[in-house]
């Protein structure tokens, strides 16, 4: 993952969130995930309808709504003294303008969206191809264009910044502030997920960054998509988190040609390797080269071929982006859509979720450099095994948004069955009304007294069952049911979890933190992200505990009082 020093600052015009498809999107690529995958596509155009009526789109639908968007649409590196206006009207001679916005990132840059594709070829069109004095420059023509002012700087009509936004994090103490100034918990909950969540133009960026990519890899595979996945698409992504790619394959035409009975058929000749993941590392190292070599603006290539996922990773200097590239990663896929649907389905889902990760951010719960943290899969998964828990439920299980699937959405990955139902008007949920206050602070008395020792988390069954290993913390893959996706949680980082959790949910308890102060006191949600007294917790295989702080003691007790009075 990307370090935070990492991350450009991107200022974009205007906010916005995930929109509504702005057109109905009659066809998708194919549903299929893989020779090896069933789907059947008859139903598809009657549930997309069912989901317009609903007011929200298939995981599908928005999908390709974005990417048919960045194909319309042109990234381009501004002179910082050249005025907006001049530019859209230079780039208006091409087409009309559908949506645009520009943000500073290594220079100020620009995206044009098009309202249609022919004026996307007409500036490539007119585009002039750089004069070399010194040095020689590779002849790769991209969406990614430079504008040169070749009259006099303009210095009356300098970009404005004034309706710019930050698009990476704003710092926690700048966070705590704001929260501080909020009427109560459940505000300072919206607002903390409001300045976390990514903006519609970051999103857009993303998608256009995950078509400049297609661009190159489609030398080799012109059929191919590459489509982002995880954080950037499931609803739960934060401001400058990384940018997951997958590099689509299955939807190429000839995959499914039926086979006649008699006759001829012509056939493709191709080569063949001794298994499908050399084929992938085959694939990712030649892309890789061809990003490291043509790509521009893509610096700091890594082809990292020999892990579980092979991949390729970079960094795209002109979006800011830390980037990994993936093939052959279906079940990723399929998880970003569960994600997306679950945090469609109750708006308290997304809110919760992005609380829990902040304050695991700042307690260093979770970090992005790799080693034995919880990672944001994991936690979110916890957050949703916990809602199911609650009673009555706030979202359903796996297991029945698999029984409520239908034809359309089967689907059997490396024979991993990953169905689940995708339209929302057959997902009825049960009337919960627990406030994001309520369930903030049960949350954390949950997990404050979960048996970690004994269960496991299981969003499938949606309730604990034996731990099936030995791990600390054993979190079920959804789909991939015979992995653990924290086996690398080691047991000092569950105990500082479990610790954080007592301590929380003892503040959240507390009168004069729950009372508003108007200003910049800390109260509420803000006293959660404060510095915790509990750093030092020794493992348990140390046999010579040290004894807790005197606050953790006041903490266990008052719990355990608890605890006996409900009893």
């Amino acid at each position: 993952m990307a370090s935070s020093s990492t991350v450009c600052r991107l200022h974009m015009r205007g906010r916005g969130r995930l929109t509504t498809c702005l057109q109905r999107v009659d066809t998708f690529l194919g549903r299929s995930f893989g020779t090896n995958v069933v789907a059947d596509q008859s139903e598809t155009p009657r549930k997309d309808e069912a989901e317009e009526k609903d007011g929200r789109k298939s995981f599908y639908a928005v999908q390709a709504e974005r990417q048919e968007q960045a194909e319309r649409s042109v990234l381009f590196s501004c002179p910082s003294r050249t005025s907006e206006r001049k530019i859209l009207k230079y780039l208006s001679r091409h087409g009309e303008i559908k949506k645009h916005f520009s943000y500073e990132s290594y220079g100020m840059y620009a995206v044009a969206e098009f309202e249609n594709r022919e004026s996307v070829d007409s500036i490539l069109e007119g585009a002039a191809i750089p004069t070399a004095s010194h040095e020689s420059t590779v002849p790769f023509k991209s969406r990614l264009l430079s504008v040169r002012n070749l009259g006099p700087a303009d210095s009356s009509n300098q970009q404005s910044s004034k309706h710019d936004q930050s698009q990476t994090t704003i710092p926690i103490n700048e966070l705590m502030k704001r929260l501080s100034r909020e009427g109560s918990i459940a505000q300072q909950i919206t607002s903390l997920t409001e300045a976390y969540q990514l903006t519609d133009e970051n999103i857009r960026l993303r998608f256009l960054v995950c078509s400049l990519l297609r661009d190159i890899a489609a030398a080799y595979f012109p059929e191919c998509t590459i489509k982002p996945f995880g954080s950037s698409v499931n609803g739960f992504g934060k401001l400058g988190c990384d940018l997951d790619m997958f590099l689509d394959l299955d939807s190429i035409s000839g995959r499914n040609i039926k086979t006649p009975k008699s006759g001829l058929l012509l056939e493709y000749q191709m080569k063949r390797t001794n298994s499908e993941r050399a084929v992938t590392q085959s694939i990712l190292s030649v892309i890789g080269t061809c990003v490291d070599q043509f790509g521009p603006g893509c610096v700091g290539v890594q082809k990292i071929l020999n892990a579980r996922c092979p991949l390729v990773r970079f960094a795209h200097q002109p979006s800011g982006f830390q980037c990994d590239l993936t093939a052959n990663n279906r079940v990723a896929m399929k998880s970003s859509e569960l994600l997306y649907i679950y945090g469609q389905l109750d708006p308290r889902v997304r809110c919760l979720v992005f609380t829990v990760r902040c304050w695991a951010r700042a307690h260093g719960i979770t970090s992005s450099i790799p080693g034995a943290w919880i990672s944001n899969f994991s936690l979110t998964v916890m957050v949703l095994f916990f809602l199911q828990r609650r009673n009555p439920p706030i979202i359903p299980t796996l297991d029945h948004l698999r029984d409520l699937a239908g034809p359309a959405d089967k689907c059997v990955i490396e024979g991993n069955d990953c169905t689940f139902v995708s339209d929302f008007s057959k997902i009825q949920l049960q009337s919960n009304t627990e406030t994001l206050e309520q369930l903030l602070c049960e949350f954390f008395e949950f997990y404050a007294t979960f048996t970690f020792t004994k269960s496991s988390i299981n969003i499938r069954k949606g309730k604990e069952q034996n731990k099936p290993e030995v791990a600390p913390l054993h979190i079920q893959n959804p789909f991939e049911t015979s992995l653990n996706v924290s086996k690398n949680v080691n047991v000092t980082q569950l105990e500082r979890f479990v610790a954080l959790c007592q301590e929380s949910s003892w503040l959240l308890q507390q009168t004069e933190t729950l009372t508003p102060t108007g200003g910049p006191t800390p109260w509420g949600l803000t006293t959660l992200l404060l510095p915790s007294q509990i750093a030092g917790i020794k493992s348990r295989k140390k046999r010579g505990r040290e004894a807790a702080s005197e606050r953790i003691k006041g903490l266990l007790e008052s719990l355990k009082n608890k605890n006996q009075q409900k009893s």
